[in-house]
């Protein structure tokens, strides 16, 4: 049986596990100095995860040793308990020994404690706002609440215990149901700062999560940050390409499209026009740009070519390692930051280049021939290898003519 405590013989508790364990009685904050202490503190964690139950010994072993083997698991988990409640008893805290109960071969944290934990409430809070039944004010408040709740993934510190796995996956998946739940009724009443605060808050927890970048320029867009939203989706592009090696989704792609071609105002002083424009006045060499600009202009160059007695050509700049792959992520950032600044150094001002995949570069060459074209590329691949001397690592390029009738 539990121990009965009365409810003003301790103060209450207050108990986070969201972004690190913590654990507050009144204004105490419970803490332990001692070297040994992080199985001390994994056993208290898993007791409070699973307070609802008496957990047996087996089952805390495997939690708590899993693969290895302890001579006298039973001595150790009585140790465990009787350390947990010194640090209860040494903080001063009322009914320390009654912290942690025993019965029926089995421990439990004592539920008869004045006890809140934050994962407790952050489900309270999912559950109620998921209840279609309720007022769309009230769902809209529990979600927020819910989202406060949650300062981080579950139990950071100790994420790769086997048992913290699935419970901090579990947690997260329910976060972000409550992320994108209270996006979709807000925008829906047009409260577009709290979905922009709300995406802001989920980006730290992932910043690869997508559609809360989307969500992101979105709320940008319809409070008439135009500028923001068209930034933001740079640096999306940039973060993607360089961190995961890829490009944004085509919803997202379409979203930005969708953006450069609308605007809600116009603007009338020249000077200011040209002021923001400047940018492109003092850029040395090639002008680097994100792929579907590079689309635009790409289009505007291929009809313009034969007017002025050239050709287009197409550069495909790849970098690989010496067995024809592709590098290490370490390796492949240096590489490409690498090609970034020997592409820009090797061109001219007229020319334009985006990042294609995490490996390549695509290059507009406006010229006359395809002799010159290929004189380019082999000067930045030699250029590359006169800064670059990483013998593991090689650009190959591809040339392509375009023929502007296949233009549309």
């Amino acid at each position: 049986m539990q121990a009965d405590v009365s409810q003003t013989a301790i103060a209450p508790i207050r108990i986070g596990m969201f972004g690190g364990f913590s654990i507050t009685v009144g204004d105490v904050v419970i803490k332990d100095s001692t070297a040994r202490s992080f199985q001390l503190w994994n056993f208290l964690e898993y007791l409070i995860t699973f307070r609802n139950k008496t957990i047996s010994q087996e089952e805390l072993m495997r939690a708590l040793w899993e693969d290895n083997d302890i001579e006298n698991p039973a001595s150790a988990l009585k140790n465990l308990a009787y350390r947990m409640r010194t640090v209860f008893s040494n903080n001063g805290i009322p009914m320390a020994k009654q912290i942690i109960t025993f019965s029926k071969g089995g421990y439990q944290w004592n539920n008869s404690l004045d006890c809140t934990v934050d994962i407790e409430e952050f489900e309270s809070c999912h559950k109620k706002a998921a209840n279609t039944s309720n007022a769309v004010d009230y769902r809209i408040e529990k979600y927020m609440q819910a989202i406060e709740l949650y300062k981080g993934d579950f139990l950071p510190s100790s994420g790769y215990r086997s048992w913290v796995v699935p419970v901090s996956s579990y947690y997260r998946s329910m976060y972000f149901k409550c992320v994108y739940e209270a996006l979709r009724l807000l925008v829906d009443m047009e409260r577009y700062a709290e979905v922009e605060m709300i995406c802001n808050r989920a980006l730290i927890v992932d910043q690869f999560e997508e559609n809360a970048h989307k969500y992101l320029m979105l709320a940008y867009i319809k409070q008439g940050q135009q500028n923001k939203a068209i930034s933001h989706y740079r640096f999306i592009t940039d973060l993607f390409l360089h961190e995961l090696g890829v490009n944004p989704s085509p919803s997202l792609r379409n979203l930005y499209r969708q953006l450069a071609k609308t605007t809600h105002s116009v603007e009338i002083d020249i000077g200011i026009i040209q002021q923001d424009l400047k940018e492109a006045e003092c850029a040395d060499g090639a002008f680097y740009c994100e792929y579907e600009v590079f689309k635009n202009i790409y289009q505007v160059q291929a009809r313009a070519a034969p007017r002025n007695g050239q050709q287009i050509f197409v550069c495909l700049l790849t970098v690989i390692d010496a067995s024809g792959t592709v590098p290490d992520e370490e390796l492949r950032k240096r590489a490409m930051d690498g090609l970034f600044r020997v592409i820009q150094n090797s061109t001219r001002s007229c020319d334009v280049f985006a990042r294609f995949s995490a490996t390549q570069y695509v290059l507009i060459l406006p010229t006359t021939s395809k002799e010159n074209c290929t004189m380019v590329m082999e000067r930045i691949s030699k250029q590359y290898k006169k800064e670059y001397k990483v013998k593991s690592v090689e650009v190959h390029f591809k040339i392509q003519p375009i023929d502007p009738a296949e233009i549309i």
